[in-house]
């Protein structure tokens, strides 16, 4: 039982028609809404506060259980409990009796937060194909504006997972004044030609789906083979494969809903052909496709609008930062060599920082499971920045 409890996800209007979201690519949007949890209580002066970016198929909902939220139809059994559950609480790795821990969906998303499957004022139907190309820096100043209306000036620290610690080093050079540590976690610095390459994999395979219809399918039934089959690429990146041998079950199960042109010959195929038909319930094609283009795109240097690395990272010297960057040795979605090359940039900019590896069997899933590894070291650095 979390020691959270029940908690609800809040929305926050951040554009309007007088003040619209503009996009780095120079769309705009007349209205946006972010969906977000909070965790602990903010202090008078606003000081206390830490905000966490979730990974690429993450919500809002970090911790306790959220039985339902508004303006979404894909919140299923498999939401309800909090991603970092095992981080957030008294005690935890994010103490809730001294921090107001602040996550929010990112922009495009499809857990409440504006996204492809909200509805457009203008047309009164879904966005659908004409809803904008999201980037990190979108997904930062996005949730920047949420900051501003919450009162949070300047946070202890910024903390991203994943895919969600590409937001958490382009929040802090982005707005090095707004944060005091940083913490990228099992993350890197630029993406790498492995992953744009399992990104296009994924991308195509949902493209390809007839049902796709070009991002056009909410009325006809969404392209659930092509996400299905996305997912099934991506998972294998996500959990280390001898994990996907011991997680599967020893019964072979055959979905007879969806896949069913192919029929599982083993235990591992069953596993898989599960986990991409479950996914395809919970989550949006069309929000699939921005993430994994935003992630594709990724360059901290164009996001923060800076000349190069060097002056990049110095922003993060200048404003006296501290990074706790930690590194998975068994992860095969952001492989290890990829942490080492940002703390090899921090290194040249000569920004304090501590690097540590995880010993883990778990993969890139080590940051969800295993929080004994990371609380320590997380408790210690927030401290620190809590004195300073």
């Amino acid at each position: 039982m979390s020691e959270i409890g029940q908690v609800e996800t809040q929305f926050q209007t951040i554009a309007t028609p007088e003040d619209p979201f503009l996009f780095r690519d120079g769309a705009k949007l007349d209205h946006v809404e972010i969906a977000y949890e909070t965790y602990g209580t903010l202090n008078e002066d606003g000081s206390n506060a830490i905000l966490l970016f979730h990974a690429f198929s993450g919500s809002q909902h970090a911790a306790g259980t959220n039985p339902g939220v508004e303006k979404t139809e894909f919140w299923t059994p498999e939401c309800e409990p909090g991603w970092w559950d095992l981080f957030i609480g008294p005690g935890k790795a994010l103490d809730t009796d001294r921090y107001f821990i602040i996550c929010a969906n990112y922009l495009g998303g499809c857990y409440g937060t504006t996204g492809p499957a909200s509805i457009d004022p203008a047309t009164g139907k879904r966005y659908g194909s004409a809803f904008p190309s999201v980037t990190v820096q979108d997904v930062v100043k996005s949730q920047a504006k949420l900051l501003d209306v919450l009162g949070v000036e300047q946070l202890v620290a910024v903390i991203g997972p994943s895919t969600g610690g590409l937001s958490c080093v382009t929040f802090a050079t982005l707005f090095p004044e707004r944060v005091r540590l940083v913490i990228p976690i099992a993350t890197g610095v630029r993406t790498t030609v492995l992953n744009r390459i399992i990104l296009l994999e994924q991308i195509l395979a949902i493209e390809n789906d007839p049902m796709f219809r070009s991002g056009e399918y909410y009325e006809s039934g969404a392209p659930e083979t092509g996400l299905g089959l996305a997912r099934m690429i991506s998972h294998k990146t996500f959990v280390h494969l001898n994990a996907i041998e011991r997680r599967a079950s020893k019964d072979v199960v055959q979905p007879e809903d969806r896949f069913s042109w192919y029929r599982a010959h083993d235990h591992v195929e069953s596993y898989m052909l599960h986990q991409g038909k479950k996914f395809t319930d919970r989550f949006d094609a069309n929000t699939y496709l921005r993430i994994c283009e935003m992630w594709s795109r990724y360059d901290p240097v164009i996001e923060a609008n800076a000349r190069n690395p060097l002056d990049l990272f110095q922003r993060s010297q200048e404003a006296g930062h501290q990074y706790l960057v930690f590194s998975i040795d068994e992860d095969y979605c952001f492989y290890p060599e990829e942490q080492a090359a940002l703390v090899e940039a921090l290194k040249e900019a000569e920004v304090s920082h501590l690097f540590l590896t995880v010993h883990s069997e778990k993969g890139h899933d080590s940051f969800l499971l295993e929080p004994d590894l990371y609380t320590p070291h997380i408790q210690v650095m927030l401290q620190n920045a809590t004195l300073d």
